[in-house]
């Protein structure tokens, strides 16, 4: 029967049990794998958890979710008065159109995005912010461009562009089923 091994205070955070006690845990227990990609993978979900929760917090003041926010940010980057149709929104926001249609019809509720007839195409509709969803847009960007330079500020410029160039060469990469 084994014994229960007792952690140190200093192999534990608030985040639960350090990387590197995990590694060591599943390499006493599984010496036939070696659990690095645990450790990659681990700390990419636990930032990536630190900053959804960092930028939910932000938006909680003007009681939109992500998936407002981001239909709002999408709308505001195309320019004062430009619209979209609703699958060109869900395209640039990598979505599907169903999943759209709920998005757009709460903030057409609160008055932060309207509805038009497609001027080329009276079967189509434009997407629009209005003034008010405009104006929350121009002022949710700043606080959030804040939110995630507080959260990032222990990166270094250089820091900052080899995460981004690593982690593209994750996001592009295409998952593979199956055994490598």
């Amino acid at each position: 029967m084994r014994q229960d091994k007792k952690t140190e205070s200093h192999d534990i955070t608030s985040d639960g049990a350090v990387m590197e006690t995990i590694l060591s845990q599943w390499r006493h227990e599984r010496p036939d794998i070696d659990p690095a990609p645990m450790a990659v993978c681990g700390e990419i979900w636990r930032a990536a958890e630190r900053l959804r929760q960092g930028v939910l917090a932000n938006l909680s003041d003007c009681g939109l979710d992500l998936a407002g926010f981001d239909v709002l940010l999408t709308l505001r980057r195309q320019g004062h008065g430009e619209s979209l149709s609703p699958s060109a929104l869900a395209k640039e926001m990598m979505l599907s159109t169903s999943a759209m249609t709920n998005r757009l019809d709460r903030l057409e509720k609160r008055g932060l995005i309207q509805r038009t007839t497609d001027p080329n195409d009276r079967r189509g509709l434009k997407i629009l912010l209005s003034d008010e969803g405009f104006a929350l847009a121009n002022e949710m960007v700043v606080s959030h461009v804040e939110t995630e330079e507080r959260m990032l500020c222990a990166l270094t410029d250089a820091d900052r562009k080899q995460l981004r160039t690593l982690l593209t060469k994750i996001g592009v990469q295409p998952a593979k089923p199956g055994k490598t």
